[in-house]
């Protein structure tokens, strides 16, 4: 496991706010995402059609020593999560991923805003020199969106893991590198006009 995983922590945009996800998000993600096929096509667990099964899920992630899952809140609901994930075989690389939103926020300004938190928490706050992110083969709607935020494309691991309906998944692996990442948040950040981000813990 990476030696420096990140500890739970808030990160202050100017209209999401990240925090560390807990079972008392469950009912406003569930009603933000439950039973949504689409919203959750391509996440690593079956739709979650009840508010136990969202808890489920989010219990697992919360629970698992390899993951820091933060809850997405927008207008003080909880609307998805993003999480750190652990990137085993690199000394000073952290994964994004284990993304979604809640479908009435695809297309704004939300996961752009997202992942320039994530990322300069990732690169300036702790230091790692590599934000990777990965997604299926078959979401060309993820790629697309990794590839806006400045994700170069290293790869595609065949037959990866299996999907939650048992049909085999190949994955698509993106990465951004400490000296690469100035430049894009810059264009990133002037599409959102966004001010200064804060941090705390």
């Amino acid at each position: 496991m990476t030696a420096t995983m990140p500890s739970p922590v808030v990160l202050e945009g100017r209209s999401v706010r990240l925090e560390p996800l807990t079972l008392d998000h469950v009912p406003e993600l569930f009603a933000a995402g439950g039973g949504d096929d689409e919203v959750w096509r391509w996440m690593p667990a079956a739709t979650p059609r009840t508010e136990a099964e969202m808890g489920a899920v989010a219990g697992s992630l919360i629970d698992d020593p390899g993951a820091v899952p933060l809850a997405v809140v927008h207008d003080e609901r909880a609307i998805g999560w993003s999480t750190y994930l652990d990137c085993p075989g690199f000394d000073r690389s952290i994964e994004i991923g284990w993304t979604w939103y809640g479908r009435a926020y695809w297309r704004s300004a939300v996961n752009t805003e997202c992942k320039i938190l994530l990322i300069d928490h990732a690169i300036d706050k702790l230091g790692f020199n590599r934000v990777q992110l990965k997604t299926d083969n078959m979401n060309v709607r993820s790629q697309a969106a990794i590839q806006r935020i400045g994700g170069t494309h290293e790869g595609t691991l065949r037959r990866h893991r299996p999907r939650p309906d048992g049909t085999w998944r190949d994955t698509v692996y993106f990465s951004i590198l400490d000296d690469e990442w100035p430049p894009n948040r810059a264009r990133l950040q002037a599409r959102l006009d966004l001010p200064a981000a804060s941090t705390s813990q």
